[in-house]
C-alpha cells in the first residue's frame, strides 16, 4: 500500500491483489505498489511529478512495467491507463477509482483473462507478394484462436497487414504456433510479432484531467 502523501504514477488497474515488486519504471521509479479500492488495485509507483513528460523512454518503461505484471502467475487481467496518469495521492487516486469504477467493471469483462498481442507484415520486395493471401492465411489462422481483432492500419505500401489480437491466456501457446505456421507459409514477407501487451486496443477508458489535480 502506497503512501497516502506520495504523488502517485499509475499504469493500470487489475482484480484486487497485493503487489510490491521492483520495477525499472517511468521517471525512475524502482517499486512498484497497489493502492486498492474495493474489488480493484492500481498498479502505482511515486513520482516526483504529476506531470510527467511523455518521451520515447518513458512509454517505454510504462510499457515494460505493464508487460512484467501481466506475467505474474497472481494476475488474469489488466486494464491499462494511457502514458501520464499521475495523481498528487492515494486519496485522490481512490477518488477516481470511485468515479470510474463502472467503467473499470466493463472493460475487466471486454478483456478479461486476455492479453493483446500485435503482428505486422511487410512486404520487402518489390510488392509482388500476394497481400490478399497472406490476408485469408491470418483470418483462417489467427482469428479463430482470438477474441477481437482489430483492423489494419496500413500506413506504408509495403505493410501488407497490421493488426492488434486480443487472446486469453490459456490461448498463448496455440496463437504462437499459428504465427509460425503463417511465417511458413510465407516466407518472402517479414513478420514482426510482438507481446503480450496489456490491451490498450481494446478498452477505452476515461478519467477527467480534473480528478488528478
Amino acid at each position: 500500500m502506497s503512501d497516502d502523501s506520495s504523488n502517485l504514477y499509475v499504469y493500470g488497474i487489475t482484480e484486487q491483489t497485493a503487489i510490491e515488486m521492483a520495477v525499472d519504471g517511468v521517471y525512475g521509479a524502482s517499486t512498484l505498489q497497489t493502492v486498492d479500492y474495493k474489488s480493484l488495485s492500481a498498479l502505482t509507483c511515486p513520482i516526483d511529478t504529476t506531470e510527467p513528460e511523455r518521451t520515447d523512454e518513458a512509454v517505454a518503461a510504462h510499457d515494460d512495467v505493464l508487460r512484467t505484471v501481466i506475467e505474474r502467475d497472481d494476475v488474469q487481467t489488466v486494464v491499462p491507463m494511457g502514458f501520464g496518469m499521475a495523481f498528487k495521492n492515494a486519496r485522490t487516486l481512490k477518488g477516481v477509482m470511485r468515479g470510474a469504477r463502472r467503467a473499470f467493471r466493463k472493460a475487466f469483462n471486454d478483456v478479461e483473462g486476455c492479453v493483446e498481442l500485435g503482428l505486422k507484415v511487410v512486404d520487402p520486395a518489390d510488392g509482388s507478394a500476394d497481400p490478399g493471401a497472406l490476408r485469408a492465411t491470418l483470418d483462417a489462422e489467427l482469428d479463430p484462436l482470438s477474441v477481437g481483432q482489430t483492423d489494419d492500419d496500413l500506413f506504408s505500401d509495403r505493410l501488407v497487414a497490421n493488426r492488434s489480437y486480443l487472446v486469453e491466456q490459456a490461448d498463448r501457446d496455440a496463437f504462437d504456433d499459428a504465427v509460425e505456421t503463417v511465417e511458413a507459409t510465407h516466407e518472402a514477407m517479414l513478420v514482426n510479432y510482438t507481446g503480450p501487451w496489456a490491451p490498450y486496443n481494446f478498452v477505452d477508458i476515461r478519467v477527467g484531467a480534473e480528478a488528478s489535480s
